[in-house]
């Protein structure tokens, strides 16, 4: 017979252990919240030790906006929370899906993965801020015209990033599907199905997008 066979240990004793265990870990931390006088509730209502909080002034559609945030709020986040411009979606909230997509100093990117506080002097522009009803941008009103939408969720992010591609292409960006980076880059076809594929649309109307981008490309070349 072995010398341990004496220190038997039932699941029901183990499973006891590891209880007292795991209450003797979290007591120090009960105590400490407790002498510190802080409660989950003050800690919600903004009163938590070690939060970072800066001002950030940058202009959002033509208009000068300052805004006083936690340093870890996203841009995505201070557009529809705090300054109610809700047309930018948030989707996925991984970057993956293009819902988000707006312009800052004419570039387009995903909201949702940059930090507010990063755009301290930018020129952000949302899908508010291409038209209006009356007035509608030319690639909103191709969008309505090529029926590029279906359920709209994705179209705020669609439309800013279409209008991006275009100056990007403009500009003689290339992109994975360029053949020759010293030509005139063209508006064809295979760039902008590659330039808009982080966009994605669930209702499948790409090929409705595409031509709605290419209407557009071709009234303004």
């Amino acid at each position: 017979m072995s010398k341990f066979s004496r220190f038997r240990i039932t699941r029901r004793d183990l499973l006891i252990v590891g209880a007292v265990a795991s209450a003797a870990l979290g007591l120090p931390k009960l105590v400490a919240g407790r002498a510190g006088g802080k409660t989950e509730a003050a800690a919600s209502s903004g009163g938590e030790a070690g939060v970072s909080t800066a001002e950030v002034v940058f202009n959002v559609n033509g208009q000068s906006r300052s805004l006083k945030l936690d340093t870890r709020v996203t841009l995505l986040d201070a557009l529809r929370e705090h300054l109610h411009l809700t047309g930018s979606k948030k989707g996925c909230d991984h970057g993956q899906c293009g819902a988000c997509t707006v312009m800052v100093n004419g570039r387009r990117i995903n909201a949702c993965l940059s930090l507010a506080v990063m755009h301290e002097g930018d020129e952000i522009t949302t899908i508010e801020g291409l038209g209006t009803p009356e007035k509608l941008d030319p690639m909103q009103a191709a969008f309505i015209e090529h029926d590029g939408y279906q359920c709209g969720y994705c179209t705020p992010g669609q439309i800013c990033s279409a209008k991006a591609t275009l100056e990007e292409i403009r500009a003689g960006i290339p992109s994975h599907v360029s053949g020759d980076l010293t030509a005139p880059m063209p508006v064809s076809e295979e760039e902008i199905r590659e330039r808009m594929s982080g966009n994605i649309c669930r209702c499948g109307a790409y090929a409705n997008i595409l031509d709605a981008v290419r209407d557009v490309a071709k009234e303004t070349t």
